[in-house]
């Protein structure tokens, strides 16, 4: 069945879902056995994604950066120790690169194969805000779209076995008066009358290379295009490790592998409340596990994707097999999203036994695409999530995010299961979709949404069912109902 109103009353909605569906075998009377066997099955899939995702490991040597000529005392440049101490324990086969205790000021960092950036508790890296310090331009992804422009702050491109970690903080020193107006708001510093990405020729100029087809190799952004650098971003490399450390004031994205196999990514802490600072933003990747992290940003908290528009749909590989556990979520438009340059698709996404709760976290679930976009989301599990406060809605599924186009996506196989949300905010639950593509096999279990000003809000949805689901005290039953 297609619902292609606006309902806000829970007790009408549900009730023409059963009549509607009371012949087929979507009610939940029908199908319990069937529900209980097909949740015991989607969750045992986690355990098989989780045996493929190993952490890489190094040999037994450490290579102190302050034995190549670095100096913690937050003002020399040490980029080029930092450059020797890698380079050196790569070629001797791999080890621990070790930041002592200190402040090492530095410029973008490379990671070779078989390098383990190691911060020790006391140890912080403050990175320039110097784009020409980010020069020669590197093969990177912006936004979802290939193109050759500033190196990320840590970066690796087409390497294998690499790892960050420690208890040291990185420190991309990114503020109101550096990197952040680029975005060309004023609220981050921008100033009337400044250059900023939405000047023509920067942004929508890639935008447009990208559709036309221009290959990456010509696509040179950089010095006067204001494309802020991503702060970690491992490129085409597998067996990537992330642990224990700290990002702070990132320029925009703050971990981002992208097109990268077998990631762990444990025991983080992200804060940045700049503009696009969005937490983690696995892309186009494949098999990862992100675990018992912290989030506090000024966009989405983890935001898994897959390439924007043509140039996703070129490349076209999917986000898939990301398993996200015991992470705790504060400010942020969303805790666990999906979008919205997800051109290549995501499917198989597993959230589990995480928290969220802030007066600036807008949504804990939320998928966005358009029409622009494309693709498929599908097979996305949530189940014991806590939520103390949200200011927007609960779970929402946007298909109209931004721009519109040919390529109608198609969100499927959602499912949240045991959820408390304490306040729900505006709408519990607001599903949009397309006549022709409508969110499809939404399900509700074990979930109690309190202090929320609407219930749900859907239009073009298929196949929704509720059990045991409360919303602002009532039970939402359609057996009930009917």
């Amino acid at each position: 069945m297609i619902l292609n109103r606006y309902f806000t009353n829970p007790f009408v909605l549900l009730a023409l879902l059963l009549v509607t569906s009371c012949g087929s075998q979507t009610t939940t009377t029908e199908t319990n056995g069937q529900e209980a066997t097909a949740e015991a099955d989607v969750w045992d899939n986690v355990e098989e994604i989780l045996n493929q995702i190993k952490a890489p490991e190094f040999p037994d040597k450490d290579f102190d950066v302050t034995a190549y000529g670095a100096k913690g005392d937050g003002k020399t440049d040490n980029t080029q120790a930092f450059k020797k101490a890698i380079e050196a324990c790569s070629q001797d086969g791999g080890g621990r690169v070790v930041v002592p205790e200190g402040k090492f000021f530095t410029g973008p960092i490379y990671i070779e194969s078989n390098v383990n950036l190691h911060l020790v508790k006391g140890a912080t890296v403050l990175f320039s805000t110097n784009p020409d310090d980010y020069l020669p331009l590197v093969y990177t992804r912006w936004e979802g779209v290939e193109l050759m422009n500033y190196s990320p702050l840590l970066y690796a491109f087409e390497e294998e076995n690499i790892a960050i970690t420690g208890e040291g903080v990185f420190d991309g020193q990114a503020n109101e008066t550096n990197w952040w107006p680029w975005k060309g708001r004023e609220n981050y510093g921008w100033k009337k009358g400044t250059p900023h990405q939405g000047d023509k020729g920067n942004r929508d100029a890639l935008f447009e290379m990208a559709e036309n087809g221009v290959p990456v190799e010509e696509r040179k952004f950089g010095q006067g295009h204001y494309l802020r650098p991503q702060f970690v971003q491992p490129y085409r490399t597998n067996n990537i490790l992330i642990q224990g450390v700290t990002f702070i004031n990132s320029p925009m994205w703050i971990l981002n592998p992208v097109l990268c196999n077998n990631v762990t990514i444990e025991g983080v802490t992200v804060e940045s409340q700049g503009p696009n600072s969005d937490g983690c933003d696995p892309e186009s990747c494949k098999n990862v596990l992100i675990k018992n992290c912290f989030f506090n940003t000024g966009d989405d908290c983890i935001a898994i994707k897959s390439g924007r528009n043509a140039d996703g749909r070129r490349i076209n590989v999917p986000s898939e097999n990301i398993v996200i556990q015991g992470c705790s979520m504060a400010d942020g438009h969303g805790g666990v999203v999906i979008g919205s340059e997800i051109s290549g698709g995501a499917r198989n996404i597993y959230a589990e036994d995480c928290k969220m709760n802030s007066p600036h976290l807008d949504r804990a679930l939320r998928i966005k695409t358009s029409s622009m976009r494309g693709g498929v989301v599908e097979n996305v599990y949530l189940r014991n999530i806590e939520v103390g406060q949200v200011a927007e809605q609960v779970v929402r599924v946007n298909m109209f995010y931004e721009d519109s186009g040919a390529y109608v996506p198609a969100v499927r196989n959602i499912e949240v299961k045991n959820m408390t949300v304490e306040n729900g905010g505006k709408v519990g639950v607001l599903l949009e979709g397309y006549e022709q593509s409508p969110v499809e096999n939404i399900r509700l279990i074990d979930v109690q949404i309190k202090s929320v000003k609407e219930p749900f809000i859907f239009s073009n949805v298929k196949d929704v069912t509720f059990k045991n689901v409360f919303i602002n005290g009532k039970e939402v039953n359609p057996e009930e109902t009917l």
